[in-house]
């Protein structure tokens, strides 16, 4: 398969990310409290340091849900006739369109309902597909310069 096949859009990958950052964060604050006398002001900067770990993780986080990707549009007049189809199931969608270039080189993701198709020779496309922000591609298929996406 393409690059899909171990790809995580950003959202899924601070899923994992953020609460590592954080059980790390609260072991160090967790050491701090033992090493720490028992006096106000270290109880002070305990907690002022726990505030700024939430409040930049919040900040990570948010950061990278508004970062989306971009792909130049190269060679416009080559793609302006460039034909795909959308087949709208019960609970699916399926997605066919020629993309030009080798297997290893497609590139595809799936952000807040629109799907960015990258393939060789500058081909980068995006396309708006309604409904489908709950859902992730569940199946890549490229042969002979067909991409065939199961969207779930």
């Amino acid at each position: 398969m393409a690059s899909y096949k171990g790809a995580y859009s950003n959202e899924q990958s601070l899923n994992f990310v953020i609460p590592i950052i954080i059980i790390l964060f609260l072991g160090i604050i967790y050491i701090m409290t033992q090493r720490a006398d028992s006096g106000f002001v270290s109880f002070i900067l305990i907690g002022a340091a726990a505030l700024t770990m939430f409040y930049w993780a919040r900040v990570l986080k948010r950061m990278a849900k508004d970062q989306k990707p971009t792909y130049t549009q190269s060679r416009e007049q080559e793609t302006k006739n460039w034909v795909y189809d959308l087949i709208k199931g019960e609970n699916e969608f399926v997605f066919v369109a020629e993309v030009p270039g080798p297997e290893d080189k497609i590139a595809v993701r799936l952000v807040d309902g629109i799907l960015y198709i990258r393939g060789t020779a500058g081909f980068s496309k995006e396309v708006p597909i309604e409904g489908v922000n709950e859902m992730q591609i569940f199946d890549f298929k490229y042969r002979n310069g067909v991409l065939t996406l199961r969207i779930k």
